[in-house]
């Protein structure tokens, strides 16, 4: 972690890969997001000292994507599927994310808040004791047209829609 001043804010994101990838590129008006600019847009805007990014199984064809990602500053988490699963399924990181979440909980791991990025229901029942806690910075919805209505009921202080077009101008491929 980076040398922080005393009183500076360390927040971690955690990010569903797949989710922030089906949430852009099927958008309406679909785009893609430029890993650096994101990377740097969480650190600026929501005070992001560690990223974490979960995607499935390992595919050794994306070897290139995976470069992208932890040279845009993120730590890379995948999925571990046995050898028989590998290709059967999608990486569905959604458990590995909340357990991740909580155990850096439990051990102290987290100096301050967290911000998550995903948009499906999963993740409800964490962001409602985030929230009680008082340790959920922000959930980013990559798209919030098809984020779970679950979240519905969430004060708006706690989301934010990366779909925005202010938010895609800075964040976005051009």
């Amino acid at each position: 972690m980076e040398d922080l001043e005393k009183g500076e804010i360390s927040n971690t994101a955690f990010v569903d890969g797949q989710n922030l990838h089906l949430g852009t590129t099927q958008a309406l008006i679909p785009w893609k997001i430029d890993l650096y600019k994101f990377r740097e847009y969480l650190r600026k805007k929501y005070q992001v000292t560690k990223a974490f990014y979960f995607l499935g199984v390992v595919d050794e064809a994306r070897n290139d994507l995976y470069t992208r990602i932890q040279d845009a500053g993120f730590i890379l988490i995948f999925r571990q599927h046995t050898n028989f699963m590998v290709g059967k399924k999608k990486g569905n990181v959604d458990s590995d994310i909340i357990f991740s979440i909580m155990k850096s909980l439990y051990k102290n791991e987290i100096p301050d808040q967290i911000v998550l990025v995903a948009g499906d229901g999963d993740y409800k029942m964490l962001v409602d004791f985030l929230i009680q806690e008082s340790r959920l910075k922000k959930i980013l919805f990559p798209d919030q047209e098809r984020a779970s209505s679950l979240y519905k009921k969430i004060d708006l202080s706690f989301k934010a829609n990366l779909n925005e077009s202010d938010v895609r101008k800075k964040i976005g491929l051009i």
